[in-house]
C-alpha cells in the first residue's frame, strides 16, 4: 500500500464506520465523493425533514457527527484526517474536504473506533444511579476539544430545559406536516435502510419523571423495569456554540459524536434530544433561560446508566456504502 495515500478499501471501511453516525431520525442525510487524493462530504438535501427540521440544523449536525466518526475510523486504520471545513463558498452543501496523512494508531484511537458499532440511541428510561461528576466532566472536555461548549444542566436551568422540551412537543404535534414526517421516518418496517425501526422505540409511556420524550410511531421495545419511569436519573448536557451558522452546526455535530463515543466507551446509555431546538421559540428559551443568553444551543444529549435488566438494543439500519460513496467527477 502507498503510505502517502490510503487504498480504496481502507477509505470504504472508514466511510462505513462514518455512516454508523447518529442522524436525525436515522435519515442519513450525507453523501461522499472519493477523489484521487481526497474524500469529500456533502449534505444530501433530498433526505431533509422540512417539517421536523425547518432550519436544516439537525441535518448539518448529523453530517458533522458522520465527519467525526470518519476521523475516528481513519485514525484507527492508521490515517490522520486533515479536514478542510466548508472548502467551497460557492457550494454550501460541500461540508468538508478530507486529505490523509499516515499515522500509527494508538490504543485510544482503536478503543474509540470500537465504540462506533456499539453505540446506540437509547430512548428508554435510565436507571436511578446518577452519572458521576468525573465522567460528566470528561464528556464536557470531549466537546471542548472539538471547539464546542458543553454543560450539564441542573437545578432551575434543568426545569427550564424540561419546559422547553414539553412546549416544543406541543407545538410540533399540532402540525399535520410534522405528524406525517414522524410517521414516515419512525416505526419503519424490517428491511428498510433508514428511519427508526419499531424495535428501537419504547412501547408505552414516554414520560420519565419530568422529562417528556418525543412521540414516535408505536414501538415494540419493552421497558423491563417500570419503576425507572419515575426514578430516571439521566443527565442532560447542552452543546452550544458562539455562532449559529453552518460551520458552528458542523462542529457541533463533530462534538456530538465525540461525546456519544466517549459515553459509550464509559458504559453509559445515551440519546440526542433535538426537539427543543427545532422550534424557534423554544430554542430562544433554551438560549436565554438555560444558557443565560451567552451561546447558541445546538443539541441536548441525555446520558445515564441503562436499567439493570435492559435488553441490548438492535442496531438501526444503514444504507449500503455503495449508495453513499461515489467517485468524484473529474474535468
Amino acid at each position: 500500500m502507498n503510505r502517502g495515500q490510503p487504498d480504496e478499501n481502507t477509505v470504504r471501511a472508514a466511510v462505513a464506520l462514518a455512516c454508523r453516525a447518529p442522524s436525525v431520525h436515522n435519515s442519513q442525510p450525507w453523501r461522499w465523493e472519493l477523489g484521487r487524493h481526497s474524500l469529500h462530504l456533502y449534505a444530501d438535501r433530498t433526505r431533509s425533514l422540512p417539517a421536523i427540521d425547518p432550519l436544516g440544523a439537525d441535518l448539518i449536525i448529523s453530517c458533522g457527527a458522520a465527519l467525526h466518526h470518519l476521523r475516528v475510523g481513519l485514525a484507527a486504520l492508521g490515517w490522520r484526517a486533515v479536514v478542510h471545513r466548508l472548502p467551497n463558498p460557492g457550494q454550501p452543501d460541500h461540508l468538508a474536504a478530507i486529505e490523509f496523512e499516515a499515522r500509527e494508531p494508538n490504543e485510544a484511537h482503536v478503543a474509540l473506533a470500537a465504540a462506533i458499532p456499539r453505540r446506540r440511541t437509547d430512548r428508554r428510561a435510565f436507571s436511578s444511579w446518577a452519572v458521576p461528576q468525573g465522567i460528566t466532566a470528561q464528556l464536557v472536555a470531549c466537546a471542548l476539544a472539538e471547539g464546542v461548549e458543553a454543560q450539564e444542566v441542573v437545578g432551575r436551568a434543568r426545569d427550564e430545559l424540561l419546559m422547553a422540551i414539553a412546549t416544543a412537543a406541543t407545538a410540533q404535534e399540532a402540525d399535520p406536516a410534522y405528524r406525517d414526517e414522524i410517521r414516515k421516518w419512525t416505526g419503519v418496517h424490517p428491511g428498510a435502510s433508514s428511519g427508526v425501526p419499531a424495535a428501537n422505540i419504547p412501547a408505552g409511556s414516554r414520560q420519565y419523571g419530568n422529562l417528556q420524550m418525543r412521540e414516535f410511531a408505536p414501538g415494540e421495545l419493552l421497558q423491563t423495569d417500570r419503576r425507572l419511569l419515575s426514578e430516571d436519573a439521566g443527565s442532560l448536557i447542552v452543546l452550544s456554540t458562539s455562532s449559529d451558522d453552518q460551520l458552528s452546526r458542523l462542529r457541533a455535530g463533530e462534538a456530538t459524536s465525540a461525546v456519544l463515543l466517549e459515553a459509550t466507551s464509559a458504559g453509559l446509555a445515551c440519546c440526542p434530544l433535538s426537539q427543543p431546538l427545532e422550534v424557534v421559540e423554544t430554542k430562544e428559551l433554551v438560549r436565554d433561560h438555560v444558557l443565560g443568553g451567552s451561546t447558541c444551543p445546538q443539541l441536548v444529549i441525555r446520558v445515564g446508566w441503562a436499567g439493570f435488566n435492559a435488553d441490548p438494543l438492535p442496531a438501526t439500519p444503514r444504507r449500503p456504502v455503495i449508495d453513499v460513496l461515489t467517485p468524484q467527477e473529474r474535468p
